[in-house]
Order: C-alpha cells, then sequence, then structure tokens
C-alpha cells in the first residue's frame, strides 16, 4: 500500500516544518503516513504527537505502521479533532494540514471518487455519514445542483445549469462512470475529463470540505506553541484561498499577530516531482510560525 501513496511536496514541506528531535508533531490529515514517517523519523518523539484521518481505513492502516511506537490515532474529522485538542489542551510545534484527497481513495473504485471507473456514488471520506454522492446527484433540485456546481466546481452558472438539468433527466443516475459519461456527452474535448469539475463539486458538498477548513483554520495558533510551525497543502484554488486568507488575517497585526508567514507566494511542485508523482500538479504549500 505505501508504494501506491507518494506524498506530495514533501522535502518542500521537511523544509518548512524544521523538524527536531523530541519535538510534537500534529498531522491533521495523515492520510497513509508518507509525510509522518519522515518526520517521525527525526523527532522521534512519538508519544507526544498526533495523526488524524476521517477515513477508517487511513486510521486503521496508521495503527499498523506505527504500531510498537504509536503516536495517538484519531479517527474523526480535522474540525472535531482539533476541538478534542484544545479541551485537553495540546499544543505542538509542527502541526500539517494536506487538504487533499489521497490517491488510494481516488484509486478504489469502491469509494466513488473517480470518474474513470465505475463505482458506487459515495465519495464519503467518513463512511458513518449518512449523507452520499448518490443523495445529491438524485435528489437534490437543478437550483441546488447548479449552485454547488459553480460554488464548489468553479463552474459557470450557465454550464452548471445545463448539466444540472441534463443530471435530473437521466435520473436515477447509479454509478460515477454513468454521471461522467452524462457529463462528457454535453462537454467539448478538453485536455482534463469534463466530469473533473463536477466531481470535486460533488465531493466538497459531500464532506462539507471548504466549511470544515474553514472553521478549523482559526483555532490552529491556539495548538502551536512559540516557534511552532504550520505547514497547510491545497489542491485547488476555493482552499488555497481559504487559507491565505486565514493567513493573512493572523499576520496582520504587526507584534500582536499570532502568525508569521514565511512563504509570500505558495511552494509548488519541481518539474522533478511531477515526473514521479503527477497528482502533485496543482498542490500549493504555505508555511506560517506562530509568534
Amino acid at each position: 500500500m505505501e508504494k501506491l501513496h507518494t506524498p506530495v511536496l514533501l522535502s518542500e514541506v521537511l523544509a518548512g516544518l524544521r523538524p527536531q528531535a523530541g519535538e510534537s508533531y500534529l498531522d491533521l490529515t495523515a492520510g497513509y503516513g508518507g509525510h509522518a514517517e519522515k518526520i517521525l523519523d527525526v523527532t522521534r518523539n512519538y508519544k507526544d504527537s498526533v495523526l488524524v484521518d476521517r477515513d477508517e481505513f487511513a486510521a486503521g492502516y496508521l495503527a499498523q505502521k506505527f504500531q510498537g511506537t504509536p503516536p495517538t490515532i484519531i479517527n474523526t474529522d480535522f474540525y472535531s479533532a482539533v476541538l478534542q485538542l484544545l479541551q485537553c489542551g495540546r499544543t505542538f510545534d509542527m502541526i500539517l494540514a494536506d487538504f487533499g484527497v489521497s490517491s488510494l481513495q481516488l484509486d478504489r473504485p469502491d469509494r466513488g471518487f473517480s470518474f474513470r471507473e465505475s463505482g458506487p456514488l459515495d465519495m464519503r471520506m467518513d463512511r458513518r455519514q449518512t449523507l452520499t454522492a448518490s443523495d445529491i446527484v438524485n435528489h437534490y433540485n437543478a437550483r441546488d445542483l447548479a449552485e454547488i456546481f459553480v460554488k464548489y466546481g468553479e463552474e459557470t452558472p450557465g454550464r452548471a445549469k445545463m448539466l444540472a438539468t441534463e443530471i435530473i433527466s437521466h435520473r436515477p443516475v447509479t454509478d460515477t462512470k454513468q454521471l461522467a459519461d452524462i457529463i462528457a456527452r454535453k462537454s467539448k474535448h478538453s485536455r482534463t475529463h469534463p466530469a473533473t469539475r463536477i466531481f470535486q463539486a460533488i465531493r466538497i458538498a459531500v464532506n462539507d470540505e471548504l466549511g470544515i477548513i474553514e472553521r478549523t483554520l482559526s483555532l490552529l495558533p491556539r495548538l502551536m506553541n512559540p516557534g511552532g510551525r504550520l505547514a497547510i497543502i491545497t489542491f485547488h484554488s476555493l482552499e488555497d484561498r481559504l487559507v491565505k486568507d486565514f493567513m493573512r488575517a493572523a499576520s496582520s497585526f504587526g507584534e500582536e499577530s499570532a502568525l508569521a508567514i514565511e512563504t509570500k507566494k505558495p511552494i509548488v511542485a519541481t518539474p522533478a516531482e511531477l515526473v514521479i508523482n503527477p497528482r502533485a500538479r496543482s498542490s500549493k504549500l504555505r508555511v506560517a510560525v506562530r509568534n
């Protein structure tokens, strides 16, 4: 499984977080532990480190990966985890949040994230929740569908309305391939698959991704020790805008600011990394330090 998962911007994350022996680490989106493994190899401080993931498969994998000297593993969304940690009075020297969907989720048709293979219309990162992609695709009205496509997929209003009407006319939509084909038939040829934005929009809506990010960001400085480092990886403009605005606001009070921004512009993947890991092409890393 590890060979299938390549952590993005790994060397850049290590350079930004600057792990030292004995430091504590919080990974809010630990996934399959690619970043965490390298950082914990340096700190060797497992007992004061916490790995979070809302996907039960990832949490189970992390427990196996780090058995023997395990960090604390929390199987919930990162906003809920942050609230738990604040209630416990925890603080950390390093915090990492990688907001991308893991390649393991995308590559498993049964999770319903991919438009390239047939799978159930699921898209839940936490399969304990009730709302699925099928609920949205098959039961939301045209206005609500179009709003999701515009807000989370950044589609134009005209195209969003057209695709919403087309999807409704083909109900019930039973799997991911059928949905992708409906979208493709109403789209012009392009370098990226025409269903990319719509699948992104539905996935964000199913998992309340932007809402959770927005609620979490303002709490992060309270989890950081003085001099603590915060690294955040985003994969599309909606996420990056939230992170950029948060860091700008948290660093705008001079000496009274909670954070000092270390990356005036986001760090992106090098051409060498893109050869090895094409999914890093849209990744952006921003780093800040706790004052």
